[in-house]
């Protein structure tokens, strides 16, 4: 009977958070199911054997219940506009960290602003966007920075086999499109901005076996809030592969399925992170399958190294700021392919 940790997982019968319950279970946790949806959550329950605690980010007393139990917290519902800062409130109340797998570029800008100064005074961690879209390109531009200690300009380019997007992917699109107006973001200057300025389509070159590639121009990604929250590069870019924008897109774009005995899709995925200054560049390199499924390992080795003290701050922290990013990343081994070209 396994008896290590026990972790909330809020929205544990979505998408993603059914690969963080099985990573979680891998791992030697015990994960707590949780979320919004009673009928969903009792299916889930009995499907995993699992206890499961319905709660509500208008119910501040259900996520406190949600908690009483648990040594630390993995959000994974979606729009995180309406779930991040009800939980970080609760995991603040419990005195336990939180995770979060945002990849709304608003919402994560928020969790720093808001609780920055809370969490830090309280030792607390709170890291959010600890995901495919956030942490993992943060990861790749610390690693590639090395010894640098600045840089004129970080970019990251996904290249996506495809993007079948979940329900959730959807709805937090609508939700970041109407904070924004429908406008578009980019971080330049040091500062994210907001425009109207037509994407441009450029060619990326990704490293073999992909190659060369067309791409969407400041196709912008929460790695501009989790990068310049802890590195000073005034001008960080990111790009999305053209076919993935298409799909992403497109409103008859089907949701993923499962290809393999794990539930990964056949989606394979190259990020390339390159760092400049002046006349010096430096790149890593990360190759895998299933931007979903790569969440989980992402987050719950976050969770592992918080749980034992492998950390190096407190407050709210980035993947980058918080871990040792190059030995994080290598022990993603199983899931990801890294390649380092200073």
């Amino acid at each position: 009977m396994t008896t290590g940790p026990r972790v909330a997982v809020y929205g544990a019968y979505g998408h993603t958070g059914r690969f963080v319950v099985a990573e979680l279970r891998e791992r030697g946790f015990v994960p707590l199911l949780s979320g919004r949806d009673a009928d969903k959550l009792k299916q889930l329950a009995y499907d995993t054997g699992l206890v499961a605690h319905p709660a509500s980010v208008d119910d501040p007393a259900s996520l406190d219940r949600m908690l009483a139990d648990a040594a630390a917290v993995i959000n994974c519902a979606g729009p995180f506009a309406t779930t991040a800062a009800p939980v970080i409130e609760a995991a603040l109340r419990a005195g336990v960290p939180y995770v979060d797998v945002a990849a709304e570029i608003e919402a994560v800008a928020d969790s720093f602003t808001r609780f920055a100064d809370r969490a830090r005074e309280s030792g607390a961690l709170v890291v959010p966007a600890m995901a495919f879209y956030g942490g993992l390109g943060d990861l790749l531009i610390t690693t590639a920075m090395g010894d640098w200690t600045a840089a004129d300009e970080a970019h990251i380019a996904y290249g996506l086999s495809n993007w079948h997007p979940t329900a959730g992917t959807r709805t937090a699109g609508a939700v970041s499109r109407q904070r924004r107006g429908g406008r578009s973001v980019r971080y330049r200057n040091g500062r994210l901005e907001y425009h109207q300025d037509d994407l441009p389509t450029l060619e990326w070159p990704f490293p073999a076996p992909l190659g060369p590639r067309p791409v969407i121009g400041e196709f912008t990604m929460a790695d501009v809030v989790t990068v310049p929250s802890h590195l000073p590069i005034p001008d960080v870019r990111t790009y999305m592969a053209a076919e993935a924008a298409r799909d992403i897109a497109a409103p008859d774009t089907p949701a993923p399925t499962a290809a393999d005995e794990h539930g990964r899709s056949g989606q394979t995925f190259v990020v390339d992170a390159v760092v400049r200054s002046g006349a010096r560049e430096r790149r890593a390199v990360a190759k895998g399958r299933d931007i979903y499924a790569v969440t989980a390992p992402l987050a719950v080795e976050a969770l592992d190294r918080i749980l034992t003290a492998r950390t190096r701050t407190t407050g709210v922290a980035s993947a980058g700021d918080l871990f040792d990013a190059p030995d994080f990343l290598r022990a993603l081994s199983p899931h990801i392919t890294l390649e380092l070209r200073h």
